[in-house]
């Protein structure tokens, strides 16, 4: 199988043939991690990115009947704020249909998107991953090249902040509607917590998997251009121990 890798900067990519193989692999890698991971510790700590390029790699995790779930403590990375508990475009309901609902964490910690007081929800959760720090982090990268919802115009490498209340821009709204997310721009909601850059990039490990030509641009921004929040994704090139992982159509403008 012809699998192209390279490094850039400290991120090392692996490029696959096809989608399928890419979240195949890349969920084999972390399950190696996972095991690694839970010899030296009792518990793990790992957050998971919400979103339909991430539905090959979690199906994969969920199907795996190696991983010892009950030893590690699940977290997402975003989620709207000011949809119902019950709307499936919500990021922990997106996660509990793929994978919180079908394996056996030790516990499954969620940012509640109908909070009444938002601000003091992403303080709830700041100060939740303060007290469990990730181990392994599974994420994507948006279109705009946002990592979370770090858009460029409000992510910060140098954030002080853990969890925040953002704006979410036009470009990251519009993404929502080509998954297939919402039916129209104005159905996206227009702001949502996200974990920061700085917590994100706090894990020791991080796995970015990437398919889909939408995402073309995007990649090729992260790898090719400046590191900085015009691309928030660049960051992971600063990252001792990052993988990118993409398909032959999200690699196709490199």
């Amino acid at each position: 199988m012809n699998i192209k890798q390279m490094t850039v900067d400290k991120l090392s990519v692996k490029i696959f043939p096809n989608r399928t193989l890419m979240g195949q692999t890349a969920a084999k890698e972390i399950k190696e991690k996972i095991a690694e991971l839970l010899k030296k510790k009792d518990e793990i700590n790992m957050i998971f990115a919400a979103a339909p390029s991430q539905n090959e790699v979690l199906d994969a995790l969920a199907d795996d009947g190696e991983i010892e779930w009950n030893r590690i403590n699940g977290f997402h990375m975003d989620e709207y704020i000011g949809l119902s508990e019950s709307a499936p475009q919500g990021f922990g309901n997106f996660l509990k249909a793929h994978i919180f609902g079908k394996v056996n964490f030790k516990s499954v910690n969620y940012i509640d998107c109908a909070a009444v007081d938002p601000e003091k929800e992403a303080e709830r959760y700041e100060n939740l991953l303060k007290n469990n720090p990730p181990d392994i982090v599974v994420m994507g990268i948006g279109e705009n090249g946002h990592i979370a919802f770090n858009d460029p115009p409000v992510a910060d490498f140098a954030d002080k902040r853990g969890v925040k209340v953002v704006k979410l821009d036009e470009v990251c709204r519009n993404q929502q509607v080509h998954d297939g997310c919402f039916l129209r721009l104005e159905d996206v909601p227009k702001y949502a917590i996200t974990l920061t850059v700085p917590t994100l990039v706090s894990a020791p490990w991080l796995f970015c998997v990437v398919p889909a030509k939408t995402k073309a641009k995007a990649v090729k921004e992260c790898l090719k251009g400046k590191i900085g929040t015009g691309c928030p994704a660049s960051v992971l090139r600063l990252a001792d121990h990052a993988v990118l992982y993409l398909d032959g159509d999200s690699s196709s403008l490199l």
